[in-house]
């Protein structure tokens, strides 16, 4: 593993690198997705200030999922470089979207939708930070042939575990690649963000049996717990979509729009 890249006396974190290319993947399918619905407004803006809040929620959710955290490290837990919870950056980064998507009068679901797969691409293209990190997010011990060691992570272990991060990037990109598939198709507004939440939710609840996170609450951990709520929300919000009207071709939305009153 490869925590850090060392430049003389410089010492890159790789989770922060793959981090920054995940937002730089997010910010090309954002844009490219804007561009197909005709669009005309800035989606690499849009991505950076979802993307900082993102960060924000992933480290506040992070403090109140393991306050054990906090105890030890006190405030620098807020800024040290492992310890990120991807549904609290789910939550501040569809907030930060949201509000956006109101703001440029382009629809808060429909930026959602845009959004979407540029999520799933960006959570894939991150996660092969924490593999390269070691940050500790790997699974249980196996006996499977690609069952891996990290004796130089961040947190680091010498017992051969699953590589769920390899998992979790595969699924991520697999799911965006769906949605950007579908995204092209006729769909009713909120289709997309939908099958978003179900497919993410339902891959993270699963490959959460495998995860060594604590058991909270019937044998699940709080990830599941949050996943399962996720893919529920996205089954509801699908199966909404299915009952609204495909949306028509709608003319382009201008890059300079009026701040609402």
């Amino acid at each position: 593993m490869y925590p850090f890249i060392h430049i003389g006396s410089f010492s890159l974190p790789t989770f922060g690198l793959m981090l920054w290319f995940a937002a730089v993947a997010a910010a090309v399918v954002v844009d490219r997705g804007f561009r197909r619905a005709r669009i005309e407004i800035d989606a690499v803006g849009i991505v950076a200030i979802a993307v900082v809040a993102g960060i924000v929620g992933a480290k506040l959710w992070h403090v109140l999922d393991t306050p054990a955290d906090f105890r030890e490290l006190g405030w620098r837990v807020l800024y040290d470089s492992a310890g990120f919870a991807w549904y609290g950056g789910l939550v501040f980064g569809i907030s930060a979207l949201v509000f956006q998507g109101w703001w440029t009068k382009v629809g808060a679901l429909r930026t959602l939708d845009l959004a979407a797969p540029a999520a799933a691409i960006g959570y894939g293209v991150g996660r092969i930070g924490c593999f390269l990190s070691g940050d500790g997010c790997y699974g249980i011990p196996t006996s499977l042939p690609w069952g891996m060691s990290f004796p130089n992570g961040i947190d680091p272990t010498t017992v051969r575990v699953h590589p769920t991060p390899l998992y979790e990037m595969a699924a991520g990109l697999v799911i965006g690649w769906w949605l950007w598939r579908r995204g092209d198709k006729p769909h009713a507004t909120g289709a997309i963000l939908g099958q978003y939440l179900a497919l993410s939710g339902i891959a993270r609840f699963l490959v959460e049996f495998i995860r060594r996170n604590p058991k909270v609450l019937w044998g699940l951990s709080n990830a599941q717990l949050a996943s399962a709520g996720a893919a529920l929300v996205g089954i509801a919000i699908t199966w909404w979509a299915a009952t609204r009207p495909v949306e028509a071709p709608k003319e382009p939305i201008p890059a300079v729009v009026e701040k609402p009153a």
